[in-house]
Protein backbone atom coordinates (compact mmCIF):
# COMPACT_ATOMS: atom_id res chain seq x y z
CA UNK A 1 0.00 0.00 0.00
CA UNK A 2 1.06 3.57 -0.62
CA UNK A 3 -0.36 6.79 0.84
CA UNK A 4 0.53 10.29 2.07
CA UNK A 5 -0.98 11.84 5.20
CA UNK A 6 -0.78 15.65 5.37
CA UNK A 7 0.07 17.55 8.55
CA UNK A 8 -2.79 18.11 10.96
CA UNK A 9 -4.97 15.35 9.54
CA UNK A 10 -6.96 13.06 11.86
CA UNK A 11 -7.10 9.76 9.97
CA UNK A 12 -9.36 6.87 10.96
CA UNK A 13 -8.19 3.38 10.01
CA UNK A 14 -11.14 1.00 9.68
CA UNK A 15 -11.62 -2.57 8.55
CA UNK A 16 -12.70 -5.96 9.83
CA UNK A 17 -10.68 -8.14 12.18
CA UNK A 18 -7.51 -9.36 10.48
CA UNK A 19 -7.53 -6.60 7.84
CA UNK A 20 -4.14 -5.31 9.04
CA UNK A 21 -5.16 -2.17 10.96
CA UNK A 22 -3.06 -2.79 14.07
CA UNK A 23 -0.16 -4.12 12.00
CA UNK A 24 -0.15 -0.93 9.93
CA UNK A 25 -0.07 1.20 13.08
CA UNK A 26 2.84 -0.84 14.47
CA UNK A 27 4.77 -0.25 11.25
CA UNK A 28 4.05 3.48 11.26
CA UNK A 29 5.18 3.79 14.90
CA UNK A 30 8.34 1.69 14.33
CA UNK A 31 7.24 -1.04 16.74
CA UNK A 32 7.69 -3.43 13.82
CA UNK A 33 9.70 -3.11 10.62
CA UNK A 34 8.25 -3.57 7.12
CA UNK A 35 9.58 -6.47 5.04
CA UNK A 36 10.05 -4.02 2.18
CA UNK A 37 9.22 -0.45 1.28
CA UNK A 38 9.86 2.93 2.91
CA UNK A 39 8.04 4.78 5.71
CA UNK A 40 8.91 8.48 5.96
CA UNK A 41 7.74 10.15 9.17
CA UNK A 42 8.19 13.87 9.70
CA UNK A 43 8.42 14.19 13.46
CA UNK A 44 8.25 12.37 16.76
CA UNK A 45 5.55 9.75 17.22
CA UNK A 46 3.59 9.21 20.42
CA UNK A 47 1.67 5.95 20.44
CA UNK A 48 -0.76 3.93 22.50
CA UNK A 49 -1.10 0.56 20.78
CA UNK A 50 -2.00 -1.73 23.68
CA UNK A 51 -2.61 -1.27 27.38
CA UNK A 52 0.80 -0.77 28.93
CA UNK A 53 2.84 -0.40 25.75
CA UNK A 54 6.03 1.46 26.69
CA UNK A 55 5.50 1.11 30.46
CA UNK A 56 7.70 -0.93 32.78
CA UNK A 57 5.54 -2.86 35.29
CA UNK A 58 8.12 -2.64 38.11
CA UNK A 59 8.32 1.17 37.95
CA UNK A 60 5.87 3.59 39.53
CA UNK A 61 3.44 5.74 37.58
CA UNK A 62 5.70 8.76 38.17
CA UNK A 63 8.79 6.93 36.90
CA UNK A 64 6.95 5.61 33.86
CA UNK A 65 5.90 9.11 32.82
CA UNK A 66 9.58 10.10 32.64
CA UNK A 67 10.57 6.79 31.03
CA UNK A 68 7.90 7.08 28.34
CA UNK A 69 8.84 10.67 27.60
CA UNK A 70 12.50 9.75 27.31
CA UNK A 71 11.67 6.95 24.86
CA UNK A 72 9.86 9.56 22.75
CA UNK A 73 13.06 11.62 22.66
CA UNK A 74 12.06 14.32 25.16
CA UNK A 75 14.22 15.98 27.75
CA UNK A 76 13.51 15.98 31.48
CA UNK A 77 12.57 19.68 31.50
CA UNK A 78 10.07 19.18 28.71
CA UNK A 79 8.43 16.25 30.53
CA UNK A 80 8.39 18.13 33.84
CA UNK A 81 6.59 21.06 32.22
CA UNK A 82 3.72 18.77 31.19
CA UNK A 83 3.82 16.51 34.26
CA UNK A 84 0.99 18.10 36.28
CA UNK A 85 -1.36 18.13 33.27
CA UNK A 86 -0.65 14.44 32.60
CA UNK A 87 -1.40 13.44 36.19
CA UNK A 88 -4.54 15.56 36.48
CA UNK A 89 -6.01 14.21 33.23
CA UNK A 90 -5.27 10.58 34.12
CA UNK A 91 -6.90 10.80 37.57
CA UNK A 92 -4.32 8.50 39.21
CA UNK A 93 -2.79 11.10 41.58
CA UNK A 94 -3.24 8.89 44.64
CA UNK A 95 -1.38 5.99 43.01
CA UNK A 96 1.40 7.94 41.32
CA UNK A 97 4.10 6.32 43.47
CA UNK A 98 2.66 2.79 43.16
CA UNK A 99 4.17 0.25 40.78
CA UNK A 100 2.03 0.18 37.65
CA UNK A 101 1.83 -3.63 37.77
CA UNK A 102 -0.64 -3.07 40.62
CA UNK A 103 -2.85 -0.78 38.51
CA UNK A 104 -6.18 -1.93 37.16
CA UNK A 105 -6.44 -2.00 33.36
CA UNK A 106 -8.52 1.17 33.52
CA UNK A 107 -5.88 3.06 35.55
CA UNK A 108 -3.15 1.74 33.27
CA UNK A 109 -4.79 2.95 30.09
CA UNK A 110 -5.79 6.32 31.57
CA UNK A 111 -2.20 7.09 32.49
CA UNK A 112 -0.79 5.69 29.24
CA UNK A 113 -3.23 7.71 27.15
CA UNK A 114 -2.56 10.85 29.16
CA UNK A 115 1.20 10.52 28.61
CA UNK A 116 0.80 9.89 24.87
CA UNK A 117 -1.63 12.79 24.39
CA UNK A 118 0.14 15.43 26.52
CA UNK A 119 3.75 14.92 25.52
CA UNK A 120 4.38 17.11 22.51
CA UNK A 121 4.90 14.70 19.67
CA UNK A 122 4.01 15.69 16.12
CA UNK A 123 2.16 12.44 15.44
CA UNK A 124 -0.21 10.60 17.82
CA UNK A 125 -1.11 6.99 16.98
CA UNK A 126 -3.87 5.25 18.94
CA UNK A 127 -5.20 1.70 18.57
CA UNK A 128 -8.72 1.16 19.98
CA UNK A 129 -7.74 2.60 23.37
CA UNK A 130 -11.23 3.91 24.06
CA UNK A 131 -12.51 0.36 24.36
CA UNK A 132 -11.03 0.46 27.88
CA UNK A 133 -12.21 2.94 30.48
CA UNK A 134 -15.52 4.35 31.63
CA UNK A 135 -17.83 6.61 29.63
CA UNK A 136 -16.52 9.78 31.30
CA UNK A 137 -12.90 8.92 30.42
CA UNK A 138 -13.89 8.04 26.85
CA UNK A 139 -15.57 11.43 26.44
CA UNK A 140 -12.50 13.21 27.87
CA UNK A 141 -10.21 11.25 25.56
CA UNK A 142 -12.26 12.09 22.48
CA UNK A 143 -12.21 15.77 23.39
CA UNK A 144 -8.45 15.59 23.96
CA UNK A 145 -7.84 13.92 20.58
CA UNK A 146 -9.97 16.55 18.84
CA UNK A 147 -7.86 19.26 20.48
CA UNK A 148 -4.67 17.46 19.43
CA UNK A 149 -5.83 17.34 15.82
CA UNK A 150 -6.94 20.98 15.83
CA UNK A 151 -3.54 22.04 17.16
CA UNK A 152 -1.96 20.89 13.91
CA UNK A 153 -0.65 17.53 15.10
CA UNK A 154 -1.45 14.41 13.11
CA UNK A 155 -3.67 11.70 14.63
CA UNK A 156 -3.80 8.09 13.41
CA UNK A 157 -6.74 6.28 14.98
CA UNK A 158 -7.64 2.59 14.62
CA UNK A 159 -11.15 1.72 15.73
CA UNK A 160 -14.02 -0.73 15.22
CA UNK A 161 -16.42 1.99 16.36
CA UNK A 162 -17.62 3.92 13.31
CA UNK A 163 -19.32 6.54 15.49
CA UNK A 164 -16.00 7.45 17.12
CA UNK A 165 -14.24 7.70 13.75
CA UNK A 166 -17.02 9.96 12.46
CA UNK A 167 -16.76 12.20 15.53
CA UNK A 168 -12.98 12.46 15.60
CA UNK A 169 -11.54 12.03 12.12
CA UNK A 170 -11.28 14.31 9.08
CA UNK A 171 -10.48 11.44 6.68
CA UNK A 172 -10.31 7.65 6.80
CA UNK A 173 -8.82 4.61 5.13
CA UNK A 174 -10.47 1.22 4.73
CA UNK A 175 -8.21 -1.84 4.84
CA UNK A 176 -9.21 -5.19 3.39
CA UNK A 177 -6.96 -8.27 3.74
CA UNK A 178 -3.85 -6.16 4.16
CA UNK A 179 -4.61 -3.95 1.16
CA UNK A 180 -5.58 -0.28 1.15
CA UNK A 181 -9.02 -0.47 -0.45
CA UNK A 182 -10.02 3.17 0.05
CA UNK A 183 -8.51 6.41 1.37
CA UNK A 184 -10.60 9.56 1.41
CA UNK A 185 -13.60 10.92 3.31
CA UNK A 186 -14.89 9.26 6.48
CA UNK A 187 -18.30 8.72 4.88
CA UNK A 188 -16.66 7.15 1.82
CA UNK A 189 -14.63 4.71 3.93
CA UNK A 190 -17.68 3.64 5.95
CA UNK A 191 -19.73 3.21 2.78
CA UNK A 192 -17.00 0.96 1.35
CA UNK A 193 -17.04 -0.99 4.62
CA UNK A 194 -20.79 -1.52 4.36
CA UNK A 195 -20.71 -2.43 0.67
CA UNK A 196 -18.32 -5.35 1.25
CA UNK A 197 -20.60 -7.09 3.75
CA UNK A 198 -22.30 -9.59 1.42
CA UNK A 199 -19.00 -10.73 -0.11
CA UNK A 200 -17.44 -11.04 3.35
CA UNK A 201 -20.48 -12.95 4.67
CA UNK A 202 -20.22 -15.49 1.84
CA UNK A 203 -16.49 -16.03 2.47
CA UNK A 204 -17.04 -16.55 6.20
CA UNK A 205 -19.46 -19.43 5.66
CA UNK A 206 -16.39 -21.54 4.86
CA UNK A 207 -14.83 -22.28 8.26
CA UNK A 208 -11.38 -22.50 6.64
CA UNK A 209 -11.55 -18.73 5.99
CA UNK A 210 -12.36 -17.87 9.61
CA UNK A 211 -9.93 -16.96 12.42
CA UNK A 212 -9.54 -19.15 15.50
CA UNK A 213 -7.61 -22.28 16.36
CA UNK A 214 -10.18 -24.49 14.64
CA UNK A 215 -10.37 -26.91 17.59
CA UNK A 216 -14.14 -26.36 17.38
CA UNK A 217 -16.20 -24.83 14.60
CA UNK A 218 -19.69 -23.44 14.31
CA UNK A 219 -21.61 -25.29 11.60
CA UNK A 220 -24.78 -23.15 11.59
CA UNK A 221 -25.90 -19.73 12.76
CA UNK A 222 -29.28 -18.16 12.06
CA UNK A 223 -31.46 -15.31 13.31
CA UNK A 224 -34.92 -16.85 13.62
CA UNK A 225 -36.86 -13.72 12.54
CA UNK A 226 -35.06 -11.94 9.71
CA UNK A 227 -37.50 -9.01 9.97
CA UNK A 228 -38.78 -7.84 13.34
CA UNK A 229 -40.23 -4.90 15.20
CA UNK A 230 -38.10 -2.90 17.66
CA UNK A 231 -39.74 -4.40 20.77
CA UNK A 232 -39.56 -8.03 19.58
CA UNK A 233 -37.21 -10.54 21.19
CA UNK A 234 -34.22 -11.40 18.99
CA UNK A 235 -33.53 -15.14 18.85
CA UNK A 236 -30.27 -16.50 17.39
CA UNK A 237 -29.73 -20.24 16.93
CA UNK A 238 -26.36 -21.93 16.42
CA UNK A 239 -24.81 -25.39 16.10
CA UNK A 240 -21.27 -26.32 17.16
CA UNK A 241 -19.47 -29.46 15.98
CA UNK A 242 -18.03 -31.95 18.47
CA UNK A 243 -14.36 -32.52 19.33
CA UNK A 244 -14.01 -35.31 21.95
CA UNK A 245 -10.26 -34.67 22.19
CA UNK A 246 -10.76 -31.09 23.41
CA UNK A 247 -10.36 -30.82 27.18
CA UNK A 248 -12.63 -28.49 29.15
CA UNK A 249 -15.95 -26.81 28.42
CA UNK A 250 -16.29 -23.75 26.22
CA UNK A 251 -18.47 -20.63 26.12
CA UNK A 252 -20.15 -18.73 23.30
CA UNK A 253 -20.18 -14.96 22.86
CA UNK A 254 -22.42 -13.07 20.44
CA UNK A 255 -22.04 -9.50 19.16
CA UNK A 256 -24.87 -7.65 17.45
CA UNK A 257 -23.56 -4.82 15.25
CA UNK A 258 -25.24 -1.92 13.49
CA UNK A 259 -24.76 -1.12 9.81
CA UNK A 260 -21.51 0.76 10.51
CA UNK A 261 -19.95 -2.09 12.49
CA UNK A 262 -20.55 -0.58 15.94
CA UNK A 263 -21.14 -3.29 18.57
CA UNK A 264 -24.61 -2.52 19.96
CA UNK A 265 -24.66 -5.37 22.47
CA UNK A 266 -22.44 -8.29 23.55
CA UNK A 267 -24.11 -11.40 24.98
CA UNK A 268 -21.56 -13.73 26.60
CA UNK A 269 -22.76 -17.12 27.88
CA UNK A 270 -20.37 -16.88 30.86
CA UNK A 271 -22.56 -14.12 32.29
CA UNK A 272 -25.49 -16.54 32.61
CA UNK A 273 -23.34 -19.48 33.73
CA UNK A 274 -23.88 -21.36 30.45
CA UNK A 275 -21.02 -23.61 29.29
CA UNK A 276 -20.96 -26.20 26.50
CA UNK A 277 -19.46 -29.69 26.37
CA UNK A 278 -17.15 -30.28 23.36
CA UNK A 279 -17.45 -34.09 23.55
CA UNK A 280 -20.71 -34.03 21.59
CA UNK A 281 -22.40 -31.70 19.06
CA UNK A 282 -24.20 -28.78 20.65
CA UNK A 283 -27.29 -26.92 19.51
CA UNK A 284 -27.87 -23.66 21.34
CA UNK A 285 -29.92 -20.51 21.12
CA UNK A 286 -29.65 -16.97 22.42
CA UNK A 287 -32.72 -14.86 23.20
CA UNK A 288 -32.17 -11.11 23.61
CA UNK A 289 -35.02 -9.56 25.60
CA UNK A 290 -35.91 -6.05 26.73
CA UNK A 291 -33.67 -4.38 24.15
CA UNK A 292 -35.39 -2.22 21.58
CA UNK A 293 -33.22 -2.06 18.48
CA UNK A 294 -33.62 1.06 16.39
CA UNK A 295 -34.97 0.48 12.86
CA UNK A 296 -32.20 -0.59 10.47
CA UNK A 297 -30.02 -3.54 9.50
CA UNK A 298 -27.95 -5.48 12.03
CA UNK A 299 -25.32 -8.19 11.71
CA UNK A 300 -24.43 -11.00 14.11
CA UNK A 301 -20.92 -12.23 15.04
CA UNK A 302 -20.48 -15.48 16.98
CA UNK A 303 -17.36 -16.57 18.89
CA UNK A 304 -16.58 -19.98 20.40
CA UNK A 305 -13.95 -19.61 23.13
CA UNK A 306 -11.97 -21.19 25.92
CA UNK A 307 -8.81 -19.36 27.02
CA UNK A 308 -8.48 -18.30 23.37
CA UNK A 309 -10.79 -18.09 20.37
CA UNK A 310 -11.62 -21.45 18.79
CA UNK A 311 -13.89 -20.06 16.08
CA UNK A 312 -14.70 -16.47 15.09
CA UNK A 313 -17.65 -16.25 12.71
CA UNK A 314 -18.18 -12.60 11.83
CA UNK A 315 -21.21 -11.72 9.70
CA UNK A 316 -22.74 -15.08 10.59
CA UNK A 317 -26.20 -13.71 9.83
CA UNK A 318 -28.14 -10.45 9.55
CA UNK A 319 -31.61 -9.15 10.34
CA UNK A 320 -33.70 -6.06 9.75
CA UNK A 321 -35.63 -4.07 12.34
CA UNK A 322 -38.70 -2.57 10.69
CA UNK A 323 -39.38 1.19 10.81
CA UNK A 324 -42.13 0.82 13.41
CA UNK A 325 -42.51 2.76 16.64
CA UNK A 326 -42.93 0.79 19.87
CA UNK A 327 -44.32 3.89 21.61
CA UNK A 328 -48.03 4.65 22.18
CA UNK A 329 -47.89 8.17 20.71
CA UNK A 330 -46.89 9.31 17.22
CA UNK A 331 -44.72 12.40 16.85
CA UNK A 332 -41.98 13.82 14.62
CA UNK A 333 -38.93 11.71 13.69
CA UNK A 334 -36.61 13.89 15.79
CA UNK A 335 -38.11 12.35 18.95
CA UNK A 336 -36.27 9.09 18.15
CA UNK A 337 -33.27 10.19 16.06
CA UNK A 338 -30.57 9.97 18.76
CA UNK A 339 -29.16 7.05 20.74
CA UNK A 340 -27.87 3.59 19.89
CA UNK A 341 -31.05 1.78 20.95
CA UNK A 342 -34.60 2.73 21.86
CA UNK A 343 -35.66 2.55 25.52
CA UNK A 344 -38.75 1.32 27.32
CA UNK A 345 -39.50 4.31 29.55
CA UNK A 346 -42.23 6.36 31.22
CA UNK A 347 -42.50 9.92 32.46
CA UNK A 348 -44.45 10.85 35.58
CA UNK A 349 -45.89 14.22 36.42
CA UNK A 350 -45.65 14.94 40.13
CA UNK A 351 -47.38 18.24 40.68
Amino acid sequence: MSFDIPWGEAVGIVGRNGAGKSTLLKLLTRVAAPTRGVIDLGGRVGSLLEVGTGFHPELTGRENIYLNGSLLGMGRKEIKRRFDDIVQFSGVERFLDTQVKRYSSGMYVRLAFSVAAHLETEILAIDEVLAVGDAEFQAKSLAMMRDVARSGRTVLYVSHQAQTVTTLCTSAMFLERGQLSYYGSVDGALERYRSTFEKFQTEQRDAANRPGTGALRLSRAAVVDQSQDPADDTVIEFDVEANPELIGKYFVSCHVNDVNGNVVVQCDSRLTGTWFDPSEPQRGSLRIRSLWFRPGRYTVDLFVCQAGILDSWEAADAFDVLPASPYPEFTSDEAMQHGVVLADFDYEVNG
